[in-house]
């Protein structure tokens, strides 16, 4: 009797794993996730800072690498024209870091970013310096609790982009990159681009709660 359960205990252990086998990994296919955005607005500002993994280097080529984490802050709708530069802080979390922000003439903002070994949750302290002036605020993060993972989002996009995924796959494996970006607007939005090794990208608009597909845009 022994000898005929434990073929049979092995299999009930083994189960979960091979049924899991049957579903392809294609989170491990992406080469940047901004996974959380943060926000805070006052009279004489608007800042944004951004949770981002993103491979290194930085290349749409449809092929991932390493990836590293990156805290990005920007300060925009300025009121103070004359301010020489701006400088950021997160207080929050018992390690402050930040420093002097660079000016893009592009954008007509002001941007930070420092490599972090974990991002916030839920809400970020920051302080912002200039010449004389400090400013203590909170950004509050736009998720809730029907907000989508990134991860959500690319199942939804691959879903949705069936055919685009097959002529990207030979012998049973992927070949081709992801970008996914949490949006904030009217409400939370999903950028998904599906990048092949010609550069080439599928962008799609998702629903930030649904999944669903609002817009999408192919090269011709």
């Amino acid at each position: 009797m022994k000898k005929f359960l434990l073929p049979i205990v092995l299999l009930s252990a083994l189960l979960p794993a091979l049924s899991g086998c049957g579903k392809y990994d294609y989170s491990a296919h992406i080469s940047e996730a901004k996974t959380d955005l943060f926000l805070a607005e006052t009279e004489e500002f608007s800042v944004s800072l951004s949770c981002v993994r993103r491979e290194k280097p930085y290349v749409a080529d449809g092929i991932p690498c390493p990836m590293s984490t990156v805290a990005e802050i920007v300060l925009s709708d300025c009121t103070n024209p004359d301010a020489a530069e701006y400088s950021v802080y997160v207080t929050g979390g018992g390690k402050e870091w930040g420093g002097v922000m660079s000016f893009r003439n592009s954008r007509g903002d002001y941007f930070y970013s420092q490599s972090v070994n974990a991002f916030p949750e839920g809400s970020v302290s920051l302080r912002i310096e200039w010449g004389e002036e400090t400013r203590e605020i909170t950004a509050t993060s736009v998720k809730n609790s029907d907000t989508i993972t990134a991860d959500q989002a690319i199942d939804y996009a691959v879903n949705a982009e069936k055919e685009t995924i097959a002529n990207m796959t030979q012998n049973g494996a992927f070949g081709g990159e992801f970008y996914v970006r949490l949006l904030r607007r009217d409400k939370n939005y999903y950028y998904v681009g599906i990048i092949d090794t010609s550069g080439k990208t599928v962008s799609l608009l998702l629903d930030g709660e649904s999944g669903e597909v609002l817009a999408r845009r192919a090269p011709e």
